[in-house]
């Protein structure tokens, strides 16, 4: 079950965030779309949870990691407000995986755990990245895409009888000053977001590809 590759796309406009989250979200994914049906098993919620729980339940998380790097300076009151709000997702993401109770047997455990671990390396190598606004981009592209997530973490707290918790992340940077285009911050920042948004379907891959193994 391998992640997706990197994309090849690289928007180089204002607002393209928004169409790359529109062609790549994980709201598009088939997977999504089953997890949110009314009868979705258990034991599918219970495999997208944990995963979630291991790609972005750590701390310090990818947004951590882009605020103590620190590239784009002018964005660090941002970056700290989103890890604060993050740090509440974490929160509920742990109290749901309590509830959920222990990974499904599936076939190939091993090999979806070193995917995941690789999936998260990935997106804590993009948080540090030297490239400016390539951080930003994927930071920003996490919480636009954390809408479509939390859908699904809210559909396996209501089945666990976790209480929901309202979703408050910041809104995401999505333009940049005029003068910055001549730098490439917009292709970078698309960047950063194109690869985000790759690495989630690469994970929504996986748990697809899981759950048609245990009905297998």
């Amino acid at each position: 079950m391998a992640i997706s590759t990197a994309i090849d796309t690289q928007p180089d406009r204002r607002g393209d965030i928004l169409a790359i989250l529109a062609q790549l979200g994980s709201a598009a994914h088939p997977h999504v779309h089953a997890l949110l049906m009314p009868q979705a098993l258990l034991h599918d919620l219970t495999d997208a949870v944990h995963a979630i729980c291991t790609v972005h339940g750590n701390h310090p998380s990818m947004i951590d990691y882009a605020m103590a790097r620190g590239i784009e300076i002018e964005t660090l009151p941002w970056l700290i407000q989103s890890s604060r709000a993050f740090a509440q997702e974490r929160a509920f993401l742990a109290n749901l995986t309590s509830a959920a109770g222990p990974l499904p047997s599936t076939p190939g455990q091993a090999l979806t755990d070193a995917a995941l671990t690789q999936l998260r390396h990935t997106l804590e190598m993009l948080a540090n990245s030297d490239r400016r606004g390539c951080a930003t981009g994927a930071v920003s592209a996490l919480i636009l895409d954390w809408r479509a997530i939390r859908q699904v973490l809210d559909q396996a707290a209501r089945r666990f009888g976790v209480p929901v918790l309202p979703l408050d992340l910041p809104p995401p940077i999505l333009d940049v000053a005029q003068d910055e285009f001549a730098l490439g911050l917009p292709r970078a920042r698309g960047f950063g977001a194109t690869q985000l948004l790759g690495q989630h379907r690469g994970l929504w891959d996986i748990l697809e590809a899981r759950a048609s193994a245990r009905r297998g």
